[in-house]
């Protein structure tokens, strides 16, 4: 069983237990408060700028313990004085030592869009995302097979007011984000079977998003050079974790990171 496989099994016996208190989780996620913070527009900087989306976890599955320590708030308000663009916050408890009480507490702290970061394989999850303040959510691709369920959910986002950022680590990948409808595709560096990392993977896929989708590169980057070979492949975001929750000044770490230039399309027409 890969990596990826015992999550998945783990999440659907919590999402089994979810179900118990449904009509609970839709109440409060339909009396929620629509989101005024818009995901998507923050990942295009109009300097031309990489937008970083900063993460914040304790831990996973592959490096164990990052920072088991950290507190959501106040490393929330580092990386919006670092010039964070949005935050990602783990909401898993068994692999990443996340929740749902991080991702409310980062937000309270600061004005940023945030991502919901968990593995989502039920439209009731969506609805517990509202419900808890969530202003986009994570739909992988890997993760969910089923075209029609892949589909929905980007679909159930959107009448929902969640942006949904949707994750491949291939190329079949990127297709079917794109088929489901995807507005935002994310390309991870790391190998959701096994959990390995490789940035050529970023590299070679950022050319399959066409421009009028926001494209991110995640996983594996951990330097200024890292983040500038995505923005070079055409990324204009990245979503970057380890790096900053191991920083000893996780605030210059994100305005290294956010000072990274992207090739936008005025940029290719300049030098074509």
């Amino acid at each position: 069983m890969s990596v990826l496989d015992e999550i998945l099994t783990t999440k659907r016996a919590e999402v089994a237990g979810l179900r118990r208190r449904a009509a609970a989780v839709e109440a409060e996620a339909a009396a929620a408060p629509r989101s005024d913070r818009d995901f998507a527009a923050a990942l295009r900087r109009p300097d031309g700028r990489v937008a970083v989306i900063a993460e914040i976890k304790r831990k996973s599955p592959s490096k164990g313990a990052l920072a088991p320590d950290l507190d959501a708030a106040a490393t929330a308000a580092r990386y919006a004085a670092g010039g964070a663009a949005a935050l990602s916050v783990l909401t898993d408890g068994p692999y990443f030592d996340g929740s749902l009480a991080d991702l409310r507490a980062a937000r309270a702290a600061v004005g940023l869009p945030v991502l919901r970061k968990d593995f989502t394989v039920d439209p009731l999850q969506l609805h517990e995302a509202r419900a808890a303040g969530a202003d986009a959510v994570l739909l992988i691709v890997a993760a969910l097979p089923d075209d029609a369920l892949l589909a929905d959910l980007q679909a159930l986002a959107t009448e929902l007011g969640l942006a949904a950022l949707v994750e491949a680590d291939d190329e079949a990948g990127v297709e079917r984000a794109l088929a489901a409808g995807a507005r935002i595709v994310g390309v991870t560096n790391r190998n959701l079977r096994d959990f390995g990392e490789d940035l050529s993977t970023g590299t070679r896929l950022a050319g399959l998003i066409p421009s009028d989708v926001v494209a991110v590169a995640e996983s594996a980057i951990r330097s200024v050079d890292d983040a500038r070979a995505m923005a070079e492949a055409g990324f204009s975001a990245v979503l970057v974790g380890e790096h900053l929750v191991r920083s000893p000044d996780p605030e210059a770490a994100v305005a290294a990171l956010a000072a990274v230039r992207y090739q936008t399309e005025g940029d290719r027409c300049a030098t074509s």
